[in-house]
């Protein structure tokens, strides 16, 4: 997924959710150490990987991103929960998401 096409899907998916236009977003760039997992809770937030990145696994409650698995047939880009970054490489490997942050609705809100 594309930065430019995360950006517009986001809006419609947080639509579908309830959430409508509250929430922040911020721009995530993991750099990871030779071999490195990374485990991340992200219960009541989403991370969309906007970029197809090789030598790394991403799983989460939602699924799972890795090319190099040939046993799994559906590649997820939206991740939520408990979610665990592993970088197959003996050398540092870069990793780019967008996290959503919903947040609470106040009182007078419509979206």
């Amino acid at each position: 997924m594309t930065v430019n096409l995360a950006l517009e899907y986001i809006p419609r998916r947080m639509r579908e959710l309830g959430i409508g236009s509250r929430y922040y977003l911020r721009f995530r760039h993991f750099v990871l150490k030779p071999s490195e997992t990374v485990k991340i809770d992200s219960t009541n937030q989403f991370y969309i990987l906007i970029e197809e990145a090789a030598d790394v696994s991403v799983v989460s409650d939602f699924g799972v991103f890795d090319l190099s698995q040939n046993n799994i047939n559906e590649m997820l880009y939206e991740h939520q929960g408990q979610i665990t970054i592993t970088n197959y490489l003996k050398t540092i490997n870069h990793l780019r998401f967008i996290q959503v942050i919903p947040t609470h609705r106040r009182d007078g809100d419509r979206n």
